[in-house]
């Protein structure tokens, strides 16, 4: 088992997450518009796509603190969970980041949530009983967002902002909250 950081909440900018139906309103990248929109899972969709040259990897996954923003999007009153994230690779580029915050209520119910390690957490949901997903809501993470800053902690070039969207997800119940940070590259590959 990998060893994990405990860390207090990042600081959570005040992204304003849209409705779906507000994001046509909205002026995106011609070629990142279809993956932001798409239907269906990514890491499907990324790998039907790419085929050998996609990749995914876990990068980073600590305890920390959730702030009031996290708490109103999982809607729970958890204090604390899980921050897990990964980078989605096309041609060995990170095409998307992506961060999942799961609640402790939640790990205690499933705690093998902590050991998805390099593995599709959509894709393993997507096996299961019990799994609903809400409509995704959009946003334009400026560069100095948090959620932006951590997408991009190692990018040489760094944009203005970078198109985003996230989703709650109930198992069984039980939330999670993803974030997926849709990179350069992804209009580029």
């Amino acid at each position: 088992m990998r060893a994990m950081s405990i860390r207090k909440a990042h600081r959570v900018d005040a992204a304003q997450w849209l409705p779906a139906e507000r994001i046509g309103q909205m002026t995106v990248d011609a070629k990142t518009r279809p993956w932001l929109i798409g239907k269906g899972l990514l890491t499907l969709r990324l790998r039907s796509a790419y085929g050998e040259n996609f990749s995914l990897k876990e990068v980073d996954q600590w305890t920390g603190l959730l702030s009031e923003p996290h708490q109103a999007a999982l809607e729970c009153d958890d204090t604390a969970g899980l921050f897990r994230e990964v980078e989605m690779r096309c041609h060995a580029q990170v095409c998307v980041f992506a961060q999942t915050v799961m609640p402790d209520s939640t790990l205690c119910l499933y705690p093998w949530l902590a050991e998805l390690g390099d593995s599709s957490l959509g894709e393993t949901l997507s096996d299961l009983a019990g799994v609903e997903r809400r409509p995704y809501e959009y946003a334009w993470l400026a560069e100095g967002d948090a959620l932006a800053q951590r997408a991009l902690k190692d990018a040489e070039v760094k944009p203005a902002g970078l198109w985003a969207r996230r989703s709650r997800i109930e198992l069984r119940g039980a939330p999670l909250l993803v974030h997926e940070v849709f990179m350069p590259a992804m209009g580029a590959v």
